[in-house]
Protein backbone atom coordinates (compact mmCIF):
# COMPACT_ATOMS: atom_id res chain seq x y z
CA UNK A 1 0.00 0.00 0.00
CA UNK A 2 1.93 3.24 -1.31
CA UNK A 3 0.36 6.58 0.47
CA UNK A 4 1.20 10.12 -0.57
CA UNK A 5 0.71 13.28 1.56
CA UNK A 6 1.40 16.62 2.66
CA UNK A 7 2.60 16.81 6.22
CA UNK A 8 1.79 18.07 9.47
CA UNK A 9 4.73 17.88 12.19
CA UNK A 10 4.84 17.53 15.86
CA UNK A 11 7.53 17.46 18.51
CA UNK A 12 7.79 14.78 21.08
CA UNK A 13 5.20 13.45 23.59
CA UNK A 14 2.00 14.84 21.40
CA UNK A 15 -0.48 12.85 23.96
CA UNK A 16 -4.15 11.36 23.24
CA UNK A 17 -5.38 14.86 24.90
CA UNK A 18 -3.75 16.99 22.66
CA UNK A 19 -5.15 14.54 20.07
CA UNK A 20 -8.44 14.46 20.61
CA UNK A 21 -9.11 16.89 23.64
CA UNK A 22 -11.37 15.46 26.29
CA UNK A 23 -14.18 17.59 26.58
CA UNK A 24 -15.27 16.26 22.99
CA UNK A 25 -14.87 12.28 24.53
CA UNK A 26 -18.97 12.79 25.00
CA UNK A 27 -19.25 11.99 21.26
CA UNK A 28 -18.05 8.73 18.99
CA UNK A 29 -19.33 10.37 15.94
CA UNK A 30 -16.45 10.48 13.07
CA UNK A 31 -17.10 14.21 12.49
CA UNK A 32 -16.92 15.57 15.73
CA UNK A 33 -13.91 13.75 16.47
CA UNK A 34 -11.87 14.69 12.81
CA UNK A 35 -13.34 18.10 13.58
CA UNK A 36 -11.45 18.63 16.89
CA UNK A 37 -8.36 16.87 16.05
CA UNK A 38 -5.21 18.71 17.41
CA UNK A 39 -7.57 21.40 17.92
CA UNK A 40 -5.35 22.32 21.30
CA UNK A 41 -1.98 22.01 19.54
CA UNK A 42 -2.48 23.33 15.90
CA UNK A 43 -5.97 25.01 15.55
CA UNK A 44 -5.98 25.39 12.21
CA UNK A 45 -5.17 21.34 11.63
CA UNK A 46 -8.84 20.30 10.81
CA UNK A 47 -9.81 22.94 8.71
CA UNK A 48 -6.10 22.35 6.40
CA UNK A 49 -5.63 18.79 6.53
CA UNK A 50 -6.78 17.10 3.12
CA UNK A 51 -7.80 13.18 2.39
CA UNK A 52 -4.52 11.55 2.56
CA UNK A 53 -2.18 13.86 4.42
CA UNK A 54 0.80 12.62 7.63
CA UNK A 55 1.41 13.55 10.18
CA UNK A 56 4.89 13.14 11.53
CA UNK A 57 5.60 13.59 15.12
CA UNK A 58 8.36 12.72 18.02
CA UNK A 59 9.20 10.37 20.11
CA UNK A 60 6.39 8.85 22.28
CA UNK A 61 3.47 10.11 20.04
CA UNK A 62 -0.02 8.86 21.36
CA UNK A 63 0.98 9.39 24.87
CA UNK A 64 -1.75 9.41 27.85
CA UNK A 65 -4.88 7.87 28.33
CA UNK A 66 -5.76 4.60 26.30
CA UNK A 67 -8.83 5.59 24.59
CA UNK A 68 -9.07 4.85 20.84
CA UNK A 69 -10.62 8.17 20.07
CA UNK A 70 -7.52 9.78 19.40
CA UNK A 71 -6.35 7.46 16.38
CA UNK A 72 -9.99 7.03 15.39
CA UNK A 73 -9.89 11.16 15.08
CA UNK A 74 -6.90 11.05 13.49
CA UNK A 75 -8.03 8.46 10.70
CA UNK A 76 -11.24 10.39 10.32
CA UNK A 77 -9.61 13.74 9.58
CA UNK A 78 -8.30 12.20 6.87
CA UNK A 79 -4.43 11.35 7.41
CA UNK A 80 -3.84 8.59 5.62
CA UNK A 81 -0.47 7.62 8.22
CA UNK A 82 1.59 8.82 11.08
CA UNK A 83 5.37 8.58 10.96
CA UNK A 84 6.75 9.50 14.56
CA UNK A 85 9.91 8.40 16.14
CA UNK A 86 8.35 6.31 18.78
CA UNK A 87 4.96 5.43 19.70
CA UNK A 88 3.11 5.02 23.08
CA UNK A 89 1.98 1.26 23.03
CA UNK A 90 -1.37 1.21 23.39
CA UNK A 91 -2.01 4.02 20.93
CA UNK A 92 0.57 1.68 18.71
CA UNK A 93 -2.11 -1.17 19.25
CA UNK A 94 -5.28 1.42 18.81
CA UNK A 95 -3.75 2.66 15.68
CA UNK A 96 -3.46 -1.08 14.27
CA UNK A 97 -6.42 -2.12 15.80
CA UNK A 98 -8.76 0.94 13.70
CA UNK A 99 -6.41 0.25 10.78
CA UNK A 100 -4.72 3.43 10.76
CA UNK A 101 -0.80 3.04 9.56
CA UNK A 102 1.52 4.11 11.89
CA UNK A 103 5.46 3.77 11.30
CA UNK A 104 8.36 4.27 13.36
CA UNK A 105 11.44 5.86 11.64
CA UNK A 106 13.69 8.96 13.50
CA UNK A 107 16.06 9.38 10.24
CA UNK A 108 12.70 10.96 8.31
CA UNK A 109 11.36 12.59 11.31
CA UNK A 110 14.54 14.45 11.75
CA UNK A 111 14.72 15.10 7.72
CA UNK A 112 10.98 16.12 7.25
CA UNK A 113 9.71 19.57 7.32
CA UNK A 114 6.58 20.51 8.31
CA UNK A 115 4.58 21.31 4.68
CA UNK A 116 6.76 18.62 2.77
CA UNK A 117 5.34 15.70 0.54
CA UNK A 118 5.67 12.24 1.92
CA UNK A 119 5.28 9.21 -0.33
CA UNK A 120 4.73 6.06 2.04
CA UNK A 121 5.48 2.63 1.47
CA UNK A 122 3.77 0.44 3.62
CA UNK A 123 4.34 -2.97 3.09
CA UNK A 124 7.81 -2.31 2.38
CA UNK A 125 8.37 0.25 5.29
CA UNK A 126 9.69 3.07 3.06
CA UNK A 127 9.01 6.63 3.58
CA UNK A 128 10.42 9.24 1.13
CA UNK A 129 10.53 12.68 1.30
CA UNK A 130 9.71 14.29 -2.55
CA UNK A 131 11.22 17.89 -1.52
CA UNK A 132 14.63 15.67 -0.22
CA UNK A 133 14.35 12.90 -2.84
CA UNK A 134 15.69 10.81 0.10
CA UNK A 135 14.39 7.69 1.03
CA UNK A 136 14.18 6.44 4.59
CA UNK A 137 13.84 2.53 6.24
CA UNK A 138 11.20 1.76 8.78
CA UNK A 139 10.52 -1.59 9.99
CA UNK A 140 7.76 -2.68 7.81
CA UNK A 141 4.61 -4.41 9.48
CA UNK A 142 4.75 -8.26 9.18
CA UNK A 143 2.30 -9.76 6.95
CA UNK A 144 -0.63 -10.29 9.39
CA UNK A 145 -0.38 -6.63 10.29
CA UNK A 146 -0.38 -5.07 6.18
CA UNK A 147 -3.58 -7.65 6.16
CA UNK A 148 -5.42 -6.20 9.21
CA UNK A 149 -4.35 -2.40 8.17
CA UNK A 150 -5.69 -3.01 4.85
CA UNK A 151 -8.91 -4.20 5.69
CA UNK A 152 -9.70 -1.45 7.13
CA UNK A 153 -9.07 -2.85 11.46
CA UNK A 154 -9.00 -5.22 13.15
CA UNK A 155 -13.25 -6.14 13.41
CA UNK A 156 -13.49 -6.07 9.64
CA UNK A 157 -10.28 -8.42 9.18
CA UNK A 158 -12.21 -10.66 11.30
CA UNK A 159 -15.38 -10.76 9.90
CA UNK A 160 -13.27 -11.23 5.98
CA UNK A 161 -11.59 -14.06 7.51
CA UNK A 162 -14.64 -15.48 9.48
CA UNK A 163 -12.72 -16.18 12.45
Amino acid sequence: MKLKGKVFKYGDNVDTDVIIPARYLTSSSPEVLAAHCMEDIDADFAEQVEEGDIIVGGKNFGSGSSREHAPLAIKYAGVSCVVAESFARIFYRNSINIGLPILECQEAVEATENGDTLEVDIDQGIVKNLRTGESYQAEAFPPFMQEIIKDGGLIEHIKKVGV
